[in-house]
């Protein structure tokens, strides 16, 4: 497990503590994953920092993503980025999860002054374009995962998954092993509530 600092080993246990068993998953993180919400008006992004709970309205607009202290074992990829929903509708009951509110390939890391954080972009269609959290009225919060994988060759070939596929009762896990994914290379995730008064 590569974990450059301590913040990012708190928040590499916070993860280990509350995702993987739910999504299936085995995570050895190799980066860390940073998200960030940009906001209207002007206003300075809003970014996640892990296990933390946004405001639903921060979240309205596609988040950006980056790396933290990139290792140049990473390398600028192809990667693909994930975001899912683990508690549909709810919690107690996650009987449509998980919810698949983004899965977009192509995305290639550069790397600004300094190697401190790479920005991830791409220029090509989401498989499954960004869904705002919406947690039902009356649900506690809702856990939203994000997840880096290494594309493979052929990956955009894939029919696993196209933009008709139900976006209920998806499994990223299962998803990943079909296409030759792996294991994720870094992740993160938030708490989004309904909003007051919902």
């Amino acid at each position: 497990m590569w974990i450059p600092n301590s913040k990012c080993g708190s928040r590499i246990t916070t993860w280990n503590l509350q995702i993987p068993a739910d999504a299936s998953l085995t995570f050895a993180p190799r980066v860390l994953l940073e998200v960030a919400f940009p906001q209207a008006d002007g206003a300075p992004p809003v970014a996640v920092s892990a296990g933390e709970q946004l405001p639903r309205n921060a979240t309205a607009h596609p988040p950006t993503f980056s790396l933290l202290h990139p290792p140049a074992s990473t390398g600028r990829g192809p990667f693909v980025v994930a975001m899912v929903d683990l508690d549909a509708p709810t919690p107690q009951d996650p009987s449509s999860a998980q919810i698949r509110h983004f899965l977009g390939g192509d995305f290639t890391l550069s790397v600004g002054r300094g190697g401190v954080l790479g920005l991830l972009s791409n220029s090509t269609p989401a498989l499954s374009e960004f869904l705002q959290p919406t947690p039902p009225a009356g649900s506690d919060a809702h856990r939203y995962v994000f997840l880096l994988f290494a594309q493979p060759a052929g990956f955009a070939a894939q029919t696993v998954l196209t933009p008709a596929t139900p976006i209920s009762n998806f499994n990223v896990s299962l998803f990943a092993q079909e296409v030759g994914l792996g294991r994720p290379l870094g992740g993160s995730f938030m708490l989004v509530a309904p909003d007051a008064g919902a």
